[in-house]
């Protein structure tokens, strides 16, 4: 079987400094080489989803970026624009510092009600738990509980505090089961490296480098 690296790739470009001409790029890239979907930021949604409609290719943006930190109202209302907006695809921040608190019954209630809405809203949602951050007790309860809330994924990294590794997508996929899947981002920036992920479990890759990571 001859494996699809493009169709695993979410094409991302998330910096602040991001231009609308840098997404209209972002989206012609993604066309040209069949990727799953683009992820920018909301304010760039609107575009993202007009120039991806009917390519097949999902309009993605974030909630709760990067921190995780804004108030689950906050970010319910997040995922309800970016569904007006034309979303597909949610990446949502699990509440972090929560976790570093041990305050799990918070953490649960915020990462449910993001699923709730965004299934309720017909968009897939991977949960962001940003694995460089936490201790490896953390990770696990944190993976459990995606599982538990019934997220579509669950997602390694934000990017912006480290990157994934092959060891946190085998470990994920070992909490998890096949009920969730795996997005795994954050530094993929060689085409060996997406396919070591891809081997460990990962259904999903977030880059930047996606035409680098298929030529």
């Amino acid at each position: 079987m001859i494996l699809n690296l493009a169709g695993r790739i979410d094409y991302t470009l998330l910096k602040p400094e991001a231009t609308e001409k840098d997404i209209v790029k972002l989206c012609h890239e993604a066309v040209k080489y069949g990727f799953a979907s683009v992820c920018v930021n909301p304010i760039y949604l609107c575009t993202a989803a007009r120039l991806l409609h009917g390519t097949g290719i999902a309009p993605t943006t974030v909630v709760g970026f990067p921190l995780g930190a804004v108030t689950s109202e906050t970010k319910i209302q997040e995922i309800i624009t970016a569904k007006a907006y034309g979303a597909r695809e949610v990446d949502a921040v699990i509440n972090i510092g929560r976790i570093k608190s041990g305050d799990w019954k918070v953490v649960e209630r915020d990462a449910a009600l993001m699923v709730q809405t965004a299934q309720g809203c017909g968009l897939k949602i991977k949960i962001i738990i940003e694995t460089a951050l936490l201790n490896p007790e953390e990770k696990k309860r944190a993976a459990e509980l995606v599982k538990q809330v019934g997220a579509d994924y669950v997602k390694t990294s934000t990017g912006f505090f480290g990157g994934v590794t092959v060891q946190d997508v085998i470990d994920l996929k070992q909490w998890v089961g096949p009920a969730v899947k795996i997005k795994a981002s954050g530094g993929i920036k060689t085409k060996q490296f997406a396919l070591e992920l891809i081997e460990a479990g990962a259904e999903r890759l977030g880059t930047s480098s996606g035409p680098a990571l298929i030529s």
